[in-house]
């Protein structure tokens, strides 16, 4: 077996071959059953298998592209169970872009944000008030609901304010670390959900724990966006700008600022780093790509309301940066994932299995144990194994590794290109 995989591990046409028969393998098998959760997971368990090959990134994000865009909605969309695959691929991007939004805070500057959810409800309330007829009651001006050719504006609009208030939010902040930092920014996601459940008055802004409903869904050229399946090549586009931007952020100055702020915050001011906007980026950044996901989240839902962003929201997330690895996009990509299947599908037919089987008379609960009570238990367990066997996440973080040799060769290359001959001045540098 050993010999395998080291022969593996050196022939990447032999890679490549494997991972397009695991994909064909596994696209058959969804394509006949028609309605397997384990079909559905196992395809989705390639692109896991992609990231661990040893081929250039461009034909990993090229073969992911193929997957993600043309293989899972060709081969789900035969089965009664092609929507709600498409539901649970949507809510996967959405709350991997958050997780990512978060990872920059936290992972990478090494702030605890616990209110990160109330950036996901300034982006769905932004475009939720004004894409009902809610905006009217305080606009002295305009035709409300706006349509919903709106929504791409809306996208930027949500990524901007959400934005600003992440910096309204690191001003007062700064002077904090720690666990002070965790108890201000839980405070703040809990005042901007008891503000949207009372902002009805004296002015109805926000309609109070009644919510906004029927926001108007996207539309482009009067065609609308409804069906989850419509709404997962929306996240999908978001979802790949949001990755890319990350990436870039990670090796740049800012992201080696932010991971010197991190590690030592006196150390990087000595070093000339600003601590102050350094941290400020940090909240924006993070807070952008959360407005724009609760911007979709509002009009894939068309309805909104405070209930669907508390605290618990906001752990969740920090739970999946946590898991996946924090300061590792690849291993946040895949916590989210990991976190979101397990309550949407995998835990949730597990309970109605066995729900089946107690109705059946084949196994029989006691009322403390019933499954359904027993779902968020097992949640926790799993996580519990997660952080006890991979402390350091599913994926850790890796900083990028430097031939030394190397280095010093190409630095003394480049100071012998500087250096010219001219007649009368001799030797110039």
């Amino acid at each position: 077996m050993n010999k395998l995989t080291s022969k593996l591990k050196g022939n990447k046409l032999a890679q490549i071959i494997l991972l397009v028969l695991y994909v064909l393998v596994t696209s058959l098998s969804l394509y006949l059953a028609q309605a397997s959760v384990t079909a559905f997971l196992l395809l989705l368990f390639s692109l896991l298998l992609l990231y661990y090959t040893e081929l250039p990134d461009r034909l990993k994000w090229l073969i992911a592209g193929v997957v993600l865009i043309g293989v899972i909605p060709f081969v789900s969309s035969t089965g009664p169970g092609y929507q709600s695959y498409m539901e649970v691929a949507t809510v996967v991007g959405i709350y991997v872009a958050m997780a990512l939004g978060l990872n920059i805070v936290v992972g990478l500057a090494g702030l605890l944000d616990l209110g990160f959810v109330a950036f996901f409800a300034i982006g769905a309330y932004t475009y939720g008030i004004f894409a009902t007829g809610q905006a009217a009651n305080f606009m002295p001006f305009g035709t409300f609901p706006l349509s919903g050719e709106s929504f791409w504006i809306f996208i930027l609009i949500g990524c901007f304010v959400a934005a600003l208030f992440g910096v309204l939010l690191g001003i007062p902040v700064l002077r904090v670390k720690g666990d002070y930092l965790a108890i201000v920014t839980l405070g703040f996601g809990e005042i901007i959900r008891i503000v949207f459940n009372n902002l009805d008055k004296p002015v109805n802004i926000t309609n109070g724990a009644m919510g906004l409903a029927s926001v108007k869904p996207p539309e482009i050229f009067g065609y609308q966006f409804v069906y989850p399946n419509q709404f997962y090549f929306i996240v999908l586009a978001i979802l790949f700008l949001v990755i890319l931007a990350v990436r870039r952020f990670e090796f740049s100055k800012i992201g080696r600022s932010w991971k010197a702020v991190r590690e030592n915050e006196i150390a990087a001011q000595s070093m000339g780093i600003h601590l102050v906007r350094t941290k400020l980026l940090a909240f924006a950044i993070g807070a952008s790509f959360s407005g724009m996901m609760g911007v979709v989240f509002a009009a894939k839902q068309t309805f909104v309301d405070p209930t669907s962003f508390t605290l618990l929201e906001s752990i969740t997330i920090l739970v999946m940066v946590i898991l996946g690895g924090m300061g590792s996009v690849p291993g946040v990509i895949l916590g989210a994932a990991v976190i979101t299947i397990l309550n949407l599908q995998v835990l949730t037919e597990v309970t109605n299995y066995l729900n089946q089987l107690s109705l059946d008379g084949v196994i029989s609960f006691p009322e403390a144990l019933a499954p359904a009570k027993m779902q968020r238990f097992i949640f926790g367990a799993i996580l519990i194994i997660f952080a006890i066997y991979r402390p350091q996440g599913l994926i850790p973080s890796k900083n990028p590794v430097f031939d030394e040799e190397s280095l010093k060769e190409g630095s003394k290359k480049h100071r012998k290109e500087q250096i010219t001959v001219e007649p009368d001045k001799g030797f110039q540098a």
